[in-house]
């Protein structure tokens, strides 16, 4: 594998929420990597090649992240940012529909002034003007963006195989462990004020996704040490949420199909469809799900497949699951986290409606 020089701790930038930056060329985001295509322990993605060059605005300072992996609360990032637009496509890791938003190092970035003009971004050694442009358009040519970083971080975009020789990929979801290896305790309360400082949250938002966590902190251990008849609604963490199915669950079959109109059913409609561990046929629905009941919204996509973060490997639906247009978990309940995962929906939980007048 092609050896590339390792550069740590630079591009300190401070940024925040709404200024605008511009990705590095290939060439300079290559200095910053090493032999594995990551810094930090953070690996750069094929998919993020076509963003080289082009101007994104910062969405979500991503200084923490919630474990998903291992359930231990909290981490602590350094240095990275989520930009607006800028989620993965799976085109490198097997068409991984998950879409999660990407994590760019301060130092993959440059601040810039808005009002400027963009410089032209060079095309990658033997690469030609027109599939220049078609990546930095972001369209379907994008791997093309990198040929000499591509080799190195195509490798790295996969695991080794399981032991039924299974395909199994490594991506910035997969390796979130190695690259935020610090757990951010609740009762750390500089958390909350780069909340607001950053422009991640308002002050109310913040103010609340600690009191949740408080609360959630409580009921946890309320449920282990407490009788049922001293805990808080039995212990549940807000949003409230409990399963009361045992054994199979149901399931409707609605074949929602991109840019329907649909309802998502009230919390009461869908727990009836969960198992104790809020689960529908193994998918689940948490609680910061249930903020959006009543709501309707326009189907996005279907979604088939997606990589288990645990282990690598490609999950392959047996339903499709529905992806709705602007709904994304916006930390409410998992103390700011700002991630913005996109829920997936079953149909079951979901109806459709009339197109208005």
């Amino acid at each position: 594998m092609t050896q590339v020089q390792t550069v740590t701790g630079s591009g300190v930038l401070n940024l925040r929420v709404g200024e605008v930056v511009e990705v590095l060329s290939e060439a300079e985001i290559m200095a910053t990597l090493d032999e594995r295509g990551e810094l930090d322990e953070l690996p750069f993605m094929p998919e993020m090649l076509a963003f080289c060059g082009r101007r994104l605005t910062v969405h979500k300072v991503a200084y923490k992240l919630c474990d998903t992996i291992s359930r231990t609360g909290m981490r602590r990032m350094e240095r990275a940012v989520h930009l607006t637009g800028a989620r993965c496509d799976g085109q490198a890791h097997g068409g991984c529909q998950t879409a999660c938003l990407m994590y760019w190092k301060e130092a993959w970035l440059k601040r810039v002034d808005p009002g400027a003009p963009a410089a032209t971004a060079p095309a990658a050694s033997g690469e030609s003007a027109e599939s220049g442009a078609s990546a930095a358009s972001g369209g379907s040519g994008g791997l093309a963006a990198g040929r000499r970083l591509l080799p190195i971080l195509e490798v790295a975009a996969r695991k080794e195989p399981g032991p039924d020789g299974e395909e199994r990929f490594s991506c910035q979801a997969t390796e979130l462990l190695r690259a935020a290896p610090t757990c951010l305790p609740l009762k750390d309360v500089r958390q909350y004020v780069t909340d607001v400082r950053t422009g991640n949250a308002g002050t109310f938002f913040a103010l609340r996704a600690l009191l949740v966590g408080l609360f959630n902190r409580f009921q946890d251990r309320s449920g282990r040490v407490l009788p049922s008849w001293l805990q808080i609604k039995g212990g549940l963490r807000w949003g409230f949420v409990r399963g009361r199915l045992v054994g199979a669950t149901p399931s409707v079959t609605l074949d929602l199909q991109p840019g329907e109109l649909v309802r998502i059913k009230s919390k009461e409609e869908i727990v009836e469809t969960l198992n104790q561990d809020l689960l529908n046929r193994g998918m689940g629905f948490e609680e910061e799900m249930s903020r959006y009941c009543g709501q309707t919204a326009r189907v996005l996509s279907r979604v088939d497949r997606c990589i288990d973060e645990r282990t690598g490997r490609m999950l392959q639906m047996k339903t499709a699951c529905i992806v709705l247009e602007g709904i994304v978990c916006a930390g409410a309940y998992t103390v700011s986290c700002p991630r913005e995962f996109i829920p997936f929906w079953r149909e079951i939980w979901l109806e459709r409606v009339e197109e208005p007048a």
